[in-house]
């Protein structure tokens, strides 16, 4: 595999969609040794076929708002790869949907799944509709006109979104509600649903309880213990919340969250009704964190991210691209010892670069945050079998993927001097799995 040909070649094709060749650009050079020692793959030409999704489909979304006024927006539906499974992942809302941010979405669902080891593909997909400030019945009428459209290429063995930014029970309620009328049968179709149509407990929490499990699997290898540790995170929507509940939880102390009005620095820890102020502040339209400042009498640092406090643990919670390269700096100049993204693809690839650098333990959003896609599995499990399993036993094999996952990464990426490599080690394991189940099945 020649990566400068490749690279080129998709620049080419994909001109200005930076976040997904970004996307494409990290796995490759992970997997390069490994590929190289396969010749049937380069045969096959897996890495050309890989990179390309099998199909995208973009859409308008006309509807009508509260006023009577004609609204239009796009609409995409990315799906990746689905060799060892339905495509899988979540629906995006939110003005700054593209189809790169999606495309990058979606390739990076690939590897994820295939980590948690159940059988799902990857798939992305959205709008730039934002649901902010808009009232219920204008997020109906949008995502029943949304639906209107994307029910023909979905379904329970074929396509399965799930929410994601923008994308809470509310608006999976209405997509499943259009969903269920159109196709005259209840299915597993959509994952994040509420408890009374076929959602899993812990779900909300997922994500960040998964990302807590994997960062303190990844202390523990090295020797220590995230009790009494200091944590960073960004955001205050759900994968922040449950990220701060499980750290508490785990014994750690975390004292920063954020917003795109800047960061609130709490030095006596961010726990209990602090944490429950947290849903508080998300189900505003403010969409601002100085609040929980004025409410708990803490420092709110305006129009700057919480990587400049000194921490032990950074976990970015927000979204992608959000700790850079003077960031990784700062932290590291700071003491950090673990850095996890929570969030798909938080760090830059100059962050990346310069903890691998450094040798500090960087765990990659494919591995770290697969808690959702891996409880999002476990919907369709208990949707496809009729059942509903305890918060307990969702939570138990939700810990037991995780742990899968971090061995994995382990198995792939540990180096010669010991130092555990894990986006070389998730991105590795992820891509042997996929790319064996598209040589067995041919070129298709």
């Amino acid at each position: 595999m020649n990566i400068d040909n490749l690279m080129h070649s998709l620049e080419a094709r994909h001109p200005g969609e930076h976040e997904y060749l970004q996307a494409v650009k990290e796995v490759l050079m992970t997997i390069e040794e490994v590929y190289n020692q396969h010749p049937e793959f380069e045969k096959a030409k897996i890495a050309e076929r890989l990179v390309e999704p099998d199909r995208i489909f973009t859409f308008k979304v006309p509807w009508v708002d509260d006023r009577g006024d004609v609204q239009v927006n796009l609409g995409y539906r990315v799906q990746f790869n689905n060799a060892i499974g339905p495509y899988k992942g979540g629906l995006r809302f939110h003005s700054s949907v593209n189809l790169s941010i999606l495309k990058f979405l979606g390739f990076e669902q690939i590897f994820k799944n295939a980590l948690t080891t159940l059988p799902m593909g990857g798939g992305k997909g959205g709008s730039d509709f934002n649901p902010r400030g808009k009232s219920d019945a204008e997020v109906m009428r949008f995502c029943q006109a949304f639906m209107l459209e994307l029910w023909r290429h979905i379904g329970p063995e074929t396509d399965v979104p799930a929410g994601d930014i923008g994308v809470g029970a509310r608006e999976v309620g209405y997509l499943y509600g259009m969903y269920r009328k159109l196709a005259r049968e209840n299915t597993g179709v959509l994952t994040g649903k509420n408890l009374e149509f076929g959602g899993s407990l812990i779900r909300p929490e997922a994500t960040g309880f998964g990302g807590l499990y994997f960062v303190n699997q990844m202390l523990e290898t090295a020797g220590l213990s995230i009790k009494g540790k200091t944590v960073a995170i960004s955001g205050f929507g759900n994968v922040a919340w449950g990220a701060a509940l499980k750290a508490t939880e785990l014994g750690a102390k975390v004292v920063t969250i954020s917003g795109p009005d800047g960061y609130i620095y709490d030095e006596n820890g961010i726990a209990g009704e602090k944490i429950d102020y947290m849903l508080e502040l998300r189900a505003t339209c403010n969409d601002i964190v100085e609040p929980y400042a004025e409410q708990f009498g803490a420092v709110f640092v305006p129009g700057r991210r919480p990587w400049e406090v000194k921490v032990d643990i950074a976990l970015p919670c927000a979204t992608q691209n959000e700790l850079n390269e003077e960031d990784a700096r700062t932290l590291i100049s700071n003491g950090v010892i673990c850095v996890g993204e929570i969030s798909n693809m938080g760090c830059t690839p100059e962050a990346i670069d310069l903890l691998l650098h450094h040798k500090v333990m960087y765990g990659p959003g494919k591995a770290v945050n697969a808690g959702g896609v891996a409880t999002s599995g476990l919907e369709m499990t208990q949707n496809a079998m009729h059942i509903a399993w305890t918060a307990a036993e969702v939570d138990a094999k939700l810990q037991q993927i995780m742990s899968q996952i971090h061995d994995q990464c382990v198995r792939h990426g540990r180096e010669a001097d010991g130092y555990i490599n894990y986006m070389k080690g998730a991105n590795i394991a992820g891509f042997l799995k996929v790319a064996k189940a598209m040589l067995a099945q041919g070129v298709v």
